[in-house]
């Protein structure tokens, strides 16, 4: 029986605390393009420490589970480094846009019974299969 649900059930949950600690701590969303843009712009001066430190962890955290697990990740990524460098300049212009990300609209929002939150989620949910699809079946670049 196939168990690799069984990882994703658990970030999904690791994620969903990890947003209502921050949320509880700070009395603010955890959206991780809002912490890293207050990073870049300088608008999160007051709080670069506990920024910076999100930040980290998020990097970092997969990288020490991977030394202490034998679980190797799996990805689908395109080769195409080009349709990679697209899709994440992609993906940060639309945080801003939508003025947050998965984390904030989707696990935060969402779970506050935003419906901004659900809005946004449902957008880009729909823009993404759009696009998978335009790049797959049109394009043949993924």
């Amino acid at each position: 029986m196939e168990t690799d649900w069984i990882w994703g059930l658990i970030g999904g949950g690791l994620i969903g605390l990890g947003g209502a600690v921050f949320l509880l701590g700070n009395g603010r969303i955890m959206g991780a393009s809002g912490i890293l843009g207050g990073l870049l712009d300088g608008s999160g001066r007051s709080n670069t420490a506990e920024r910076i430190a999100f930040i980290a962890g998020v990097v970092l955290i997969p990288m020490i589970a991977v030394v202490f697990t034998s679980a190797e990740a799996q990805t689908h990524l395109t080769p195409n480094l080009a349709v990679v460098v697209i899709a994440g300049l992609l993906v940060g212009l639309g945080t801003r846009i939508a003025n947050g990300c998965t984390s904030g609209h989707g696990v935060c929002g969402i779970s506050r019974l935003s419906w901004r939150g659900l809005i946004a989620t449902i957008i880009y949910i729909l823009a993404g299969a759009a696009t998978l699809a335009v790049l797959r079946h049109v394009w043949s670049l993924i």
